[in-house]
């Protein structure tokens, strides 16, 4: 059965150009009642309008979709919280969120000003909270809701010259696994999307020949299932260019060492089999890793727990 969301209210932030744009159209043709954000500012967060997301609105509504222009800046409380509020008065609910909205500020670290370092996490990662904590109450109220978050290789892997970007998008993934947590009990699903397309942020970093192969719209399928009914939790997707993964941040067995040898010179004597990630498994939750330490020690110890 082909994924629809009829009935369901949705808010894209930085919905105005790019990947929230696709993302915007592909979730309003497939029947969701879409809230258009986007502040309409300049690449690097400055300036404003409304034009963007008004222009999009429009589009959506000559497809015979429904929209709502909305420039909340993501950074402020307040004006996220009234968009959240503004939807739910007009349309009864906020079921899905997609938050999309960012900023680029790049310098290497040097170089970087405290102010633009500040500004990037404000946008990225503090005004993603500020949409997840203003639709929160209302999916656990209605006992419904589906997230997704956006981090980036630049903060799962490291990029040059993006320090507060990849600071940013790497906080994403901790908190996408705290409330995916946190929103079980009341069927609040919550992932993330690490995307790579053709959008203000790339096209002065890849030839022209990539940029054709990366069109956004080969995003929003991802950001689609992960929105749907029976979307996962706690996930992390790649996608670009038509290819899709799922990415997971794995822990080596480990070993457990003697307190004879709890010095730095065991640790770089046993590096190799401390390192050796053959039998590496992604951990489920924090304290699961308590457990496997414990565990061994416990073993060593010949301590039944």
């Amino acid at each position: 059965m082909a994924i629809r969301f009829d009935g369901r209210v949705a808010i894209v932030t930085g919905a105005g150009n790019g990947l929230g744009k696709a993302h915007a159209l592909g979730l309003a043709s497939r029947g969701a009642k879409v809230v258009v954000n986007d502040f309409g500012g300049a690449r690097d967060g400055t300036g404003g309008s409304l034009s963007p997301a008004e222009a999009v609105v429009e589009e959506i509504r000559k497809a015979g979709g429904t929209a709502m222009a909305d420039g909340a800046d993501v950074s402020n409380f307040e004006q996220v919280t009234a968009m959240v509020e503004r939807a739910t008065r007009e349309w009864g609910s906020v079921d899905l969120m997609c938050a999309n909205a960012g900023i680029l500020r790049d310098k290497s670290f040097g170089k970087m000003e405290a102010a633009d370092f500040q500004k990037v996490l404000d946008v990225h990662l503090v005004g993603t909270f500020y949409c997840c904590k203003a639709a929160w109450a209302g999916m656990r109220d209605r006992n419904y809701g589906r997230i997704v978050l956006t981090t980036s290789s630049s903060g799962l892997y490291g990029n040059f010259g993006q320090a507060n970007y990849g600071a940013a998008k790497s906080g994403m993934v901790g908190l996408m696994n705290v409330l995916a947590e946190e929103g079980r009990k009341n069927n609040i699903r919550v992932n993330i999307i690490s995307p790579t397309a053709a959008t203000r942020m790339t096209e002065e970093l890849l030839p022209p020949q990539a940029l054709q192969l990366m069109k956004p719209n080969a995003i929003t399928p991802a950001v689609e299932y992960m929105l749907s009914e029976d979307a996962p939790t706690r996930t992390i997707m790649g996608a670009g260019a038509g290819s899709f993964a799922v990415i997971k941040i794995l822990e080596s067995e480990g070993i457990n060492l003697p307190e004879s040898e709890w010095t730095p010179d065991a640790v770089a004597a046993h590096f190799a089999e401390i390192s050796d990630m053959s039998k590496a498994k992604a951990l489920t939750g924090a304290f699961e890793q308590t457990q496997r330490y414990v565990a061994q020690a416990a073993a060593r110890a010949g301590i039944k727990l």
